[in-house]
């Protein structure tokens, strides 16, 4: 039986709703509080750092692969990376991948501080560069793009082939700000909007977005 769209539930993002939603996580860590701290001081950059919520949710995610390697695309300031850190399993490592020194020195700081570093393998290079020099084989257990919005479809096409059947593939942003869903979007909106058609239309994934902060696809590679 179809559905239209009138009897979709959907519950308004209020502020209130919303501060509801961020006190049913897991509480944050001193670490994390300092890290955030730390990168709201970096003015408008800041906006690029996950919400806390979203991080609790990575390492749920995480955990629920059982994940032993994981590859990040855009580290920032290495919030997104201690979360995926605190998933794995004994002995696993996160490979992230950056271009700043600037911002992943804050990065490098707050591993340190959250006892995580010696499981980050930190990567200052294009990213391309990084994901074609990795083994070919399917071993990869999760990955999580959130960079430069361009290059989301080259990086999608680098990993799908090296996740593990069963493995997670996590794009961030997907909703850009609302802007991917118009027809006239443009740069970055335009550049996830079809990075979005690209991995609907793709056979070897199971995928749904969901409204998470900015709009999260969650895919399975089958």
């Amino acid at each position: 039986m179809s559905m239209s769209l009138s009897n979709v539930k959907n519950v308004m993002a209020t502020s209130e709703v919303c501060a509801y939603l961020v006190a049913q996580a897991e509480p944050s860590s001193a670490v994390q509080r300092q890290l955030i701290e730390r990168t709201r001081a970096l003015g408008g950059p800041a906006e690029m750092q996950i919400p806390h919520e979203q991080g609790v949710f990575l390492t749920l995610l995480a955990k629920l692969v059982n994940a032993r390697r994981i590859v990040e695309v855009g580290t920032f300031t290495g919030y997104s990376t201690l979360a995926l850190a605190k998933g794995l399993v004994p002995g696993g490592r996160v490979l992230t991948c950056d271009i700043s020194e600037e911002w992943t020195s804050i990065a490098q700081e707050g591993w340190k501080a959250a006892g995580v570093a010696d499981r980050i393998d930190l990567k200052i290079a294009p990213a391309l560069d990084t994901l074609r020099a990795l083994p070919s084989e399917p071993v990869v257990d999760l990955v999580f793009l959130d960079a430069d919005k361009p290059g989301y479809q080259a990086y999608w096409e680098e990993l799908v082939p090296r996740v593990r059947p069963g493995g997670l593939l996590l794009a961030d942003n997907v909703l850009y700000g609302g802007e991917a869903v118009r027809a006239d979007a443009k740069g970055n909106a335009l550049a996830i909007r079809e990075f979005n058609k690209h991995v609907r239309a793709d056979d070897r994934v199971e995928s749904v977005m969901l409204t998470v902060a900015d709009g999260l696809t969650v895919a399975r590679k089958c």
